[in-house]
């Protein structure tokens, strides 16, 4: 079995130690005396009698901890403390991994580093996250989520064209950097397997989100003079992007001539048969707003299902604009178990 020890605070961190939980790890997190993990104390509240937004009494569980911390255990440790430092070193010696994703050097400056922790363990694999590495110009800047989302180029290109930078409306970067760590970790353990040695892994959020946004064609883009942000249109892809029907949005793919030829077929409009600005994805690039303008002509006359049952009956890509709350109560996801019920 693998047995995991997180210094973590705050969402990456535990994030990473909640994933290698549910891929069978004894995930165990270190949380101070006394307070325990920032969130603890962060509500919304579950109480017996429903939720609330103040702390009254120990019963009362920050319900952000506990989607934070599903499959942990839990110890507190004065790592500040030499005794407490020692217990941790003695739980290192029966441990796989350490995840910490405390301030840049701050383990180094407890001794509990990876050289001190490998001393002890050297088949131990060490990984840290932080908002921009541990080594770089950047590395002693503090950051969270939103200021990584600014300084990695991802604001830059969501949002309006006419409109200013906007960042992304969940913790993208705590979210993803720690399955990069995850998978990371995996690729470490079994070369332990093999050699018998861990090794150290530096994982930052900026690499995270930088990496993957250059995964698009934003040099190439840049050099045309194509804005980079486009809103809900996408980069490229003609037709593509959110329609407004009578009741609610769709969103729907039209990336090729094939699909196109396909949206024409099911909308079954000679405006869009007819018109040689629309005839190649080249064209319709070129003239994007008129094709999107008449295709919004189109789509308002629809309600939504009917809208979407239409085109999926000819095989265009298309998904309705859902409310949370729409999405909160889709079976689909209960009956896949991806959303199960957190009390």
């Amino acid at each position: 079995d693998i047995r995991v020890l997180g210094v973590t605070v705050y969402l990456a961190g535990p994030f990473m130690l909640m994933n290698l939980a549910r891929l069978g790890a004894e995930a165990i997190k270190v949380e101070v005396p006394g307070t325990g993990d920032h969130t603890r104390t962060s509500g919304p509240f579950a109480t017996p009698d429903g939720l609330t937004d103040t702390q009254e009494t120990e019963n009362h569980v920050s319900t952000r901890f506990l989607k934070r911390g599903q499959g942990l255990k839990s110890v507190t440790l004065n790592l500040k403390h030499p005794e407490g430092r020692d217990i941790f070193l003695k739980m290192v010696e029966q441990s796989d991994v350490v995840v910490e994703n405390i301030a840049p050097g701050a383990m180094g400056r407890l001794g509990l580093g990876y050289e001190e922790v490998s001393a002890v363990n050297p088949g131990i694999v060490y990984a840290s996250i932080s908002g921009y590495g541990q080594t770089g110009p950047y590395a002693s800047k503090r950051a969270h989520d939103p200021q990584i989302q600014g300084m990695s180029g991802l604001m830059d290109i969501n949002g309006s064209e006419d409109g200013p930078p906007t960042r992304v409306g969940f913790y993208i970067a705590d979210l993803i950097t720690p399955l990069f760590g995850c998978y990371s970790i995996l690729a470490a353990l079994r070369e332990r397997d093999r050699t018998g040695r861990g090794q150290y892994i530096d994982v930052s959020m900026i690499d995270t989100l930088t990496s993957l946004i250059f995964m698009d064609t934003l040099e190439e883009e840049l050099e045309a003079g194509i804005s980079l942000r486009q809103g809900n249109d996408v980069r490229g892809a003609g037709a593509t992007g959110l329609y407004h029907t009578k009741d609610g949005d769709i969103i729907v793919t039209v990336a090729s001539n094939d699909q196109w030829n396909k949206l024409v077929t099911a909308l079954n409009k000679p405006v869009l048969s007819n018109n040689p600005k629309f005839a190649t994805l080249v064209e319709r690039n070129r003239h994007v707003s008129e094709v999107k303008e008449t295709l919004q002509g189109i789509f308002i006359e629809f309600l939504r299902e009917d809208a979407i049952s239409l085109l999926e009956n000819n095989s265009v890509p298309c998904a309705a604009v859902r409310g949370v709350d729409e999405v909160m109560v889709d079976e689909h996801f209960w009956e896949r178990g991806s959303l199960v019920p957190l009390l």
